[in-house]
């Protein structure tokens, strides 16, 4: 036998051995699949497609359940949405850093961010019911206060106010004076004339102010220890849980200040009421459409363009409101 001929003979034999070898260990793979359990086979399937929802909703887009009507008539109670996650950058993980992007939340957008009155349960918590919240697409929240009803950890609100902008309320209507200007704008003619559809809901009729201020100004009164004056007297109690507020706070403050005008605690009151918001650089100022039936930004200030995680994409259920959100 000549050396070549050992030569091939003996690549013939290895490269048989390697083939049969990789045979064996194929049909040993395919025996395993055919004797495993089907409760294996369905674990790793729910887990791949757990492992995808989460991925789309943490850094694509996440899906939320409308729980008040502070935005109504743009979103109602119990509408399901998607939110885009990733235009303004997304979070690495729930509650941690976000990714940069060079897109920053716009006037008129319906943002969703992180509540600032939200008191967390820890991190382990916060994570454990962010990813529930999102592997059943907002179906199941396990963050519920005593009484069984979710606590606001986001909320949805359109970015009405952007830095540099002030705001004061009048008779519950907003007026603006924007950054670099020295004069007020209503926020509803603004709106008509930027075409924009959507609808400032108010529960508080202008004929209604009168009594809402007389109710502040008997409030005052009272605490006082003074008794108000006749035409005051009835408007002095149970106005308060459905007027505007802000309107009664106003009255009261000013009647403060007339009662008391040596008293420094009523002044400064007072002037911060009138003062109004302002949104620093950086900051966007949220409101909510149903202006009398809203926490927004009148009551927690600005909030952190860093703080805001998304921007309302669609409604997809119930169907008969599904559509683009504006």
């Amino acid at each position: 036998m000549s050396v070549t001929t050992g030569f091939f003979d003996r690549i013939q034999y290895f490269t048989e051995a390697f083939l049969t070898a990789r045979k064996r260990r194929k049909r040993i793979i395919k025996e395993k699949q055919r004797r495993k359990n089907i409760v294996v086979d369905w674990v790793e399937a729910f887990l791949w497609a757990a492992g995808v929802v989460l991925l789309i909703n943490q850094y694509l887009f996440q899906a939320y359940q409308i729980p008040s009507g502070s935005m109504i008539d743009t979103l109602l109670i119990g509408d399901h949405i998607f939110v885009n996650k990733i235009i303004y950058g997304p979070e690495l993980l729930p509650g941690v850093v976000k990714l940069p992007s060079p897109i920053r939340p716009a006037r008129n957008d319906v943002i969703i961010f992180e509540n600032p009155d939200y008191v967390s349960r820890g991190p382990v918590f916060d994570i454990a019911q962010r990813i529930i919240y999102m592997l059943t697409l907002s179906i199941v929240d396990i963050d519920r206060d005593e009484s069984g009803q979710p606590r606001p950890h986001f909320l949805i609100k359109r970015a009405a106010g952007m830095g540099g902008d002030r705001f004061i309320t009048e008779k519950g209507n907003m007026l603006i004076r924007f950054a670099g200007t020295d004069h007020w704008v209503k926020e509803g003619e603004y709106k008509t004339a930027r075409n924009w559809g959507h609808t400032l809901g108010r529960l508080v009729s202008e004929d209604q102010y009168p009594a809402v201020e007389a109710a502040g100004r008997a409030s005052a009164y009272a605490d006082m220890g003074l008794p108000p004056p006749l035409d005051q007297r009835d408007a002095a109690y149970g106005r308060e849980g459905y007027s505007d507020a802000f309107a009664f706070r106003g009255a009261r403050y000013e009647t403060f200040r007339s009662l008391a005008p040596g008293d420094e605690r009523y002044r400064r009151l007072l002037a911060r009421e009138r003062m109004g918001w302002y949104v620093p650089g950086g900051r966007v100022f949220p409101l909510g459409d149903n202006r009398d039936n809203s926490r927004d930004g009148r009551f927690f200030g600005p909030v952190r363009e860093a703080k805001v995680l998304g921007r309302g994409a669609v409604i997809y259920w119930p169907l008969g409101r599904a559509g683009v959100i504006r």
